[in-house]
Formats: structure tokens, C-alpha cells, sequence
């Protein structure tokens, strides 16, 4: 049927969110914890259907955007400041001395993910422009921007490799700071030198390692709110579609003029690239019906080609751990329709 894959996070078990908070990620009493989370996770994600799935991100503490360097000794707290519609923030932190090095790579969460899985797995990482804002505006004595840059697009590209050598299905690189870049800086200079730093990452990939790795863009997703969806999509996807990745994941079903965003996709996109639209929101409490996402489909393959055509949700369901605003049933019963959704419209639009 018509390629279907989710973005990544799954809510967190509340039992294991209460025993990190009472003692932290990295205390060792909680692998078992951990090791069940993934081990349920997985489970229940091939009970939907799904012909992919990801390990829910279990192991990510704190959140999708910096668990390749949560803890590193060189880093303060006050980094980048996001905040979002409903009113609270997340921060980053900050680089405070050189060298930049990853922590953790992602290939460690892959590795434990298969274990488990009977179906392909895939595998989101962060994308390089999302970690180069934890460089300070006033740079670091002795350590120039140049300098880490060079060095996040080596981890990058070791992180990815790393996945890619060790059987993820894709490797998604969450890009969800690219509709905020506009928001920061309408002149667009931001998301420009986003564009271009993420293009020398990817440009060090073949085209066949690029058939194989995904860019997802959404307004972010945090508590039942979002940071930039007020930003006009039109400032973004031409942009984004210029990026040297074959497949795209791109949050749909939470906007309001659908169409709208249909026609800037048809307008930019290129005949190698797959278009993931997004077809179920994981921030709306209201759980889609399988007839509802077809539909949603069917008007997508009017502007998009069917042997360029996806689907996925718009965003990770849980991409902050402590995020308990969706409960993991509500999360598997939105999978379970996209799944169900996607088989209804390929039948439908004839795709054998």
C-alpha cells in the first residue's frame, strides 16, 4: 500500500516518568525500566498494523532535541530559549568551551529497538542546525564557530552512518526548528543558513544513502501546543524541498488550509522525493477515524503523484519525556487509524 511511517516519540510509561524524576536517566535501577518501555512500546506499535515502527523513544531523556548531548560537562543550562503557544518554555544548553562532541549516538537506541522488532525500524536524529544554536552569539575564546561546526557535522554525519550501517529502515532527521527560524527571523537569513548547514551534512551522504534518510518539519509539539504554527508554511517549503534528503515528513493534518499547503508541495516538489503528509495530529485529543484520514489521502494524491505519496502523523507524540498531555492508548489509536486509513485510500486510488 501507499508508504506509511511514524515520526518517532510514544508517551512515556507514567511509572517510568515518576522513577526519572525521583532519580534521574542515568541512575541504574532504571534499565529494566527502560528495557520495558521499549519492549511494550514496540509491541503495541505492531499491533497497529504498522508496517514500520520506532522504539517511541523511550530512551530519549530529556527530549529529541538534545539527547545526543544531555550531560556533557562543557554545557550550562541557559541555552536557546523555545517557547510555545500555550505559554511555557524549553531551553537548550549551551556550549561553554570546545571541543563539541556527541554523548550519546543514536545507533544505541536502534541497536535495542531491533531486538524486539519483527518489522523494519526507523531512526530519528536531530539535525545539525538545531544543535549549532547551542553555539553562544558571543562565540568562545579559543574555540570558533568554524571550528564547531566542523566538528557537529562530523558527529552528525558519524550518527547517521552509524544507523544507517546498522539496518535502520530510514533515518528521519527531525528539522522541527526550520517553521521557528522563520519565526525568529522573518528576513529568512535564518532558515537560510539552516538550508545550507543541513546541506553540507547531507551532502556528504551518496544518492543511495540518500534514498534511505528523511527530513520531518512541523510547528513543534510540546504539551497540547505548538511554537511556530502561526508561521505561513509558503515561508518554509520551498526552502525545505531544496534539501538533498529523498523523503519528506511533513506535518499536514493540524493545519487549516490543507489544500493550500498542497499546492506549494506540487509547486517545489522534485521527482525524487516522497512527500510523508502528515494525516492524524498528535496534539488534538480527538481520535481520527480511518474513513476521515482516507479522505484526507485522497485529497492529497490530488496534488501530489501517488509513487511520490506518504503518510505519517504530524509530529511525535511525546517529543518532551515528561509530556503526559497524551496518554500512549490515545497515541496507538491515532497509529491504528493512519494504518487502517492509508490501507482504505490505497485501495481506493488502485496501488498494488
Amino acid at each position: 500500500m501507499i508508504p506509511t511511517e511514524p515520526i518517532g516519540s510514544i508517551p512515556r510509561p507514567p511509572g517510568l516518568i515518576a522513577a526519572v524524576a525521583r532519580a534521574g536517566e542515568d541512575a541504574r535501577e532504571l534499565g529494566s525500566l527502560f528495557e520495558e518501555a521499549v519492549r511494550d512500546t514496540i509491541e503495541r506499535f505492531e499491533a497497529t498494523g504498522s508496517p514500520v515502527v520506532t522504539d517511541g523513544e523511550q530512551r530519549k531523556y530529556h527530549n529529541f532535541w538534545t539527547y545526543s548531548v544531555h550531560g556533557l560537562p562543557n554545557t550550562s543550562p541557559d541555552g536557546f530559549r523555545i517557547p510555545f503557544a500555550a505559554g511555557h518554555t524549553r531551553r537548550m544548553p549551551r556550549l561553554t568551551a570546545g571541543p563539541f562532541r556527541y554523548r550519546r549516538y543514536a545507533d544505541s537506541f536502534l541497536d535495542n529497538a531491533r531486538r524486539y522488532a519483527h518489522v523494519p525500524v526507523k531512526q530519528a536524529v536531530i539535525s545539525p542546525s538545531a544543535l549549532s544554536l547551542m553555539y553562544p552569539a558571543d562565540g568562545i575564546e579559543g574555540y570558533s564557530r568554524d571550528a564547531f561546526l566542523d566538528d557537529l557535522l562530523r558527529e552528525h554525519e558519524t550518527e547517521v552512518r552509524r544507523c544507517l550501517e546498522n539496518g535502520a529502515h530510514v533515518v528521519q532527521i527531525d528539522f522541527t526548528e526550520g517553521r521557528l527560524a522563520v519565526k525568529i527571523d522573518p528576513s529568512g537569513q535564518l532558515l537560510n543558513s539552516f538550508i545550507d548547514l543541513n546541506n553540507l551534512a547531507l551532502s556528504r551522504f551518496s544518492p543511495a544513502d540518500r534514498r534511505r534518510i528523511g527530513i520531518h518539519t512541523c510547528p513543534g509539539g510540546d504539551c497540547d501546543s505548538t511554537h511556530s504554527a502561526d508561521v505561513d508554511y509558503a515561508e518554509l517549503l520551498p526552502s525545505l524541498l531544496e534539501l538533498k534528503a529523498d523523503n519528506f515528513y511533513i506535518a499536514l493534518a493540524g493545519e487549516t488550509d490543507r489544500v493550500r499547503v498542497l499546492k506549494i508541495i506540487r509547486t517545489h516538489l522534485k521527482p525524487q522525493q516522497r512527500i510523508f503528509v502528515g494525516v492524524v495530529a498528535p496534539i488534538d485529543p480527538r481520535i481520527e477515524r480511518p474513513e476521515e484520514v482516507r479522505d484526507r489521502i485522497l485529497e492529497a494524491a490530488q496534488y501530489i503523484p501517488v509513487e511520490q505519496l506518504g503518510t505519517t502523523d504530524d509530529c511525535g507524540f511525546a517529543p518532551f519525556s515528561d509530556d503526559t498531555s497524551t496518554s500512549r492508548d490515545t497515541a496507538f489509536a491515532k497509529i491504528r487509524a493512519r494504518v487502517l486509513g492509508t490501507a482504505l485510500a490505497s485501495r481506493e486510488l488502485g496501488v498494488r
